[in-house]
């Protein structure tokens, strides 16, 4: 690759100190980047994807590796390469939080129903299950939703649109009745017995 440079009139001291590094920064920053959506796909359960792109996030990081052992006098490789792990960690974020696949569980507790998400969630045929409950200060009510994480955003402001106190959790789900439905799929195509409607 050095030759490669010096055929176009690139010094060896711009290489070492400039290029070279810039090359070690953007393929780090793939692989991890890469790291982080192959991990998100396989919390999904997507088989095909996973492994294709575990396949290309070893061969850059190995390319990355290789410049870095025929380098390792060079200081600025390995500033490179720490700086490129940290910016593919947040590139990879940033690509996982806007593809927003699979599906999550979300938990609503306030002191009260509330009729009126109920309804919003009926309207949009979310699947749910509201029931009562004791917390530290008395009764309350707890609302389980799961949806998909594109469905998120608007849910919550939703929520925070009928009660700004409610207390919510939310994590990601792998499976939904893992016999009948995958995560990644778009269409429901049967009734949850657990997260059923509930009557009004």
């Amino acid at each position: 690759m050095q030759e490669f440079f010096h055929t176009l009139g690139v010094s060896e001291q711009l290489f070492d100190y400039l290029i070279m590094p810039l090359l070690i920064f953007f393929a780090r920053v793939c692989d991890v980047s890469i790291n982080t959506l192959r991990i998100m796909f396989m919390m999904n359960g997507k088989r095909n994807i996973a492994p294709v792109l575990g396949f290309f996030e070893a061969l850059i990081w190995l390319l990355a590796i290789g410049q870095i052992f025929q380098n390792i006098d060079n200081p600025m490789s390995y500033v490179a390469y720490a700086g490129g792990f940290g910016m593919g960690t947040y590139v990879g974020m940033y690509f996982e939080e806007k593809l927003a696949l699979g599906r999550v569980l979300v938990r609503v507790i306030t002191p009260q129903p509330l009729p009126e998400l109920i309804e919003y969630m009926k309207e949009r045929d979310f699947r749910f299950t509201n029931v009562g409950g004791e917390g530290r200060f008395g009764k309350v009510n707890l609302l389980f939703t799961v949806m998909k994480r594109d469905s998120l955003t608007e849910f919550i402001a939703k929520v925070k649109s009928v009660d700004e106190k409610a207390f919510y959790t939310i994590e990601s789900v792998k499976r939904v009745s893992e016999d009948d439905l995958n995560v990644m799929d778009d269409k429901p195509r049967f009734n949850l017995s657990f997260f059923s409607k509930a009557r009004a």
